[in-house]
C-alpha cells in the first residue's frame, strides 16, 4: 500500500512537471496626465519623476500627495530604483521618426534582420544569403528621438543566440511554404510574394530558390527547433550558434551610428508581399 502510494505520488509529481506555461504581453499606455511625469534619462529624474520630501510626493506638475496614498507608493518605487536604472538610460543613438513593429514588413523588423545577417556572416566568416527571425522576439516599437539602451533592451528583451545555418534550397523554399501557409515572418535577402496562402515567388539575390543549391540563412536558435512554429535547423547542412545574442547585432551598430552623426533610420523595400486571395 505504501509503495502504491508513493508511485502515485511520484506520477503526480511528473504530470504537474509537464505541464506547459506560456507567457503574454500587454502594452499600457502611460500619459501621465494627473502628476506630469514622463520618462526620466538618467540625469532628469526630478525633473521626469517629481521629489519625495519627508511624508510628501511632490509631482512633476505641481500637485503634492501624501505618505500612504498609491501614487505615494508608486513614486517611491519608481525613484528608489532610479540609481540602479541609471545604466539603462543611456543615450545610444536618435531616431527621426519611430519605427513600429508591423506584420508583412516594416522599417523596424527589415532593419533587424538585416543587421542579424551582417553580424552573422562577421561572426561566422560564412557567405549569408538570408535572414529569418519571428516578429514576436521584436518586443516594442523603436521610439522617436533620443534612443536609450532601455529601448534596445525591451525591444529585444531574449538571449536568443545568433546562429548560421546552411539549407538546401528545397528545405529553404520548404520554410516560405510554411510561411504563405500559416504567417509570415521577418525576412531579409530574398522577395517573397504569397497568394491565397501558398509561395506565388521567391526570389533570393534576384534569382528564384533552386532546390539543389546550399543557402546560408541567419536565424536564431529560438526558430531551429519548434519556436513560433518553424524549424529552421532541420535538415541543415551545416550549424552554428554563436555566442551572439541579437541585441549583439544591434546595440553596437547604433552606438556607431551615433558616433558618426548618423541617425538610426530604415525604410522597407517590398521583400514581403501579401496578395490577396482571389474569390472564386
Amino acid at each position: 500500500m505504501v509503495q502504491a502510494k508513493v508511485v502515485a505520488l511520484a506520477a503526480a509529481a511528473l504530470l504537474a512537471c509537464s505541464c506547459q506555461y506560456s507567457m503574454s504581453w500587454q502594452k499600457y499606455r502611460m500619459d501621465g496626465h494627473r502628476t506630469g511625469v514622463t520618462v526620466p534619462s538618467a540625469d532628469n529624474v526630478p525633473q521626469a519623476l517629481g521629489v519625495i520630501e519627508g511624508d510628501v510626493y511632490t509631482a512633476p506638475n505641481g500637485r503634492t500627495f501624501a505618505k500612504g496614498s498609491a501614487t505615494y507608493a508608486a513614486a517611491a518605487d519608481m525613484i528608489g530604483v532610479q540609481a540602479q536604472m541609471a545604466r539603462v538610460k543611456e543615450v545610444v543613438g536618435h531616431a527621426p521618426e519611430a519605427m513600429v513593429r508591423q506584420s508583412p514588413e516594416s522599417a523596424l523588423s527589415d532593419w533587424i534582420v538585416d543587421r542579424m545577417m551582417a553580424e552573422v556572416a562577421s561572426v561566422t566568416k560564412r557567405k549569408v544569403d538570408v535572414g529569418i527571425t519571428n516578429f514576436g522576439g521584436i518586443r516594442v516599437d523603436l521610439p522617436a528621438g533620443d534612443v536609450l539602451l532601455d529601448d534596445l533592451l525591451s525591444m529585444l528583451p531574449f538571449r536568443n543566440s545568433l546562429c548560421y545555418v546552411a539549407l538546401k534550397g528545397s528545405d529553404l523554399q520548404a520554410i516560405f511554404d510554411q510561411m504563405a501557409a500559416t504567417r509570415p515572418q521577418v525576412v531579409g535577402g530574398v522577395k517573397l510574394v504569397f497568394n491565397g496562402g501558398k509561395v506565388e515567388s521567391a526570389l533570393v539575390g534576384g534569382k528564384p530558390v533552386d532546390p539543389k543549391k546550399t543557402y546560408g540563412v541567419a536565424t536564431s536558435d529560438f526558430l531551429l527547433d519548434g519556436g513560433d512554429g518553424l524549424t529552421i535547423g532541420k535538415n541543415a547542412r551545416e550549424l552554428i550558434v554563436t555566442d551572439k545574442y541579437i541585441i549583439d547585432a544591434i546595440l553596437p551598430y547604433a552606438r556607431r551610428l551615433a558616433a558618426e552623426g548618423k541617425p538610426i533610420a530604415y525604410q522597407t523595400d517590398g521583400r514581403m508581399v501579401i496578395k490577396k486571395e482571389e474569390k472564386q
